[in-house]
């Protein structure tokens, strides 16, 4: 039985840095983020689907296409920080109190999201022997020739599932092994990139200390592992493909017109 509510927030930030407007880019005759709100609709458990931007362009569509949409300051450092802006809504928009509230971040870059990834959220923070956990994010086994992409985020995982730290680096590194063989002694974890958290936790955002490594290594859940904060994983098979580039942007568009 469920003991809370769960709200999926997309943040959508219209001046991207490496691919300004992307979330506004037309795939498949509709703008990115609304392929993001429609998958995200699709997902079985969920309270309620919001945009969250600083951007009057943005909330107009959104609203327009049939989705609530909360504005928020244009000098949020990330998705995260956007999201705790306006916790408070997002609790209301759930309906249950922030300590029985999942808010869950997905990225407003990923117009090919599987709902079931959602749906796996939910069933996680329903989990009774798991309980409200303070933060949850599915993971993926990487391929070989993606361990050492610094594009690729990894993770390092403790045997209980919960998430060490996170890098841009290949982690664990193999000691007496060629850099090319790791994988065979082995599972490196690639992360998805989107977060559940429980609405309390969310709301105590801007309260973190600052993160040094969150800086070196640009990734906003190192904040939250500097803090103390657990962040537990769960396994998907394969990542969300995002778009950051004028040839992922292409690419979406792509494999999107092949499904239609």
């Amino acid at each position: 039985m469920r003991t809370g509510a769960v709200v999926v927030a997309v943040p959508a930030r219209l001046a991207s840095s490496r691919l300004p407007g992307k979330v506004m880019a037309a795939i498949g005759g509709q703008p990115m983020l609304r392929h993001v709100l429609e998958r995200c609709r699709q997902a079985q458990g969920v309270a309620a689907v919001l945009a969250c931007s600083d951007s009057a362009e943005v909330l107009d569509a959104v609203r327009s296409w049939g989705f609530a949409g909360l504005a928020t300051a244009e000098a949020c450092s990330s998705g995260s920080e956007r999201l705790a802006s306006v916790v408070d809504q997002l609790v209301t928009a759930g309906g249950a109190a922030p300590e029985h509230t999942l808010v869950i971040n997905v990225q407003g870059d990923q117009p090919l999201l599987d709902p079931a990834i959602v749906e796996a959220m939910v069933a996680r923070a329903d989990d009774a022997r798991a309980g409200w956990l303070p933060v949850i994010t599915p993971v993926y086994p990487l391929a070989p020739q993606k361990i050492h992409d610094p594009n690729v985020v990894k993770v390092l995982r403790a045997s209980d599932g919960r998430a060490i730290t996170f890098s841009r680096s290949a982690l664990p590194h193999v000691r007496d092994l060629a850099p090319e063989l790791w994988h065979s002694r082995t599972t490196y974890w690639g992360h998805v990139g989107i977060y559940g958290y429980r609405a309390d936790v969310l709301a105590g955002w801007s309260a973190l200390p600052p993160s040094p490594l969150e800086e070196l290594e640009k990734l906003e859940q190192l904040r939250l592992i500097e803090a103390g904060i657990p962040i537990a994983t769960f396994t998907v098979e394969a990542d969300c493909f995002s778009v950051d580039t004028p040839e992922q942007l292409e690419q979406a568009r792509a494999l999107l017109g092949a499904r239609s």
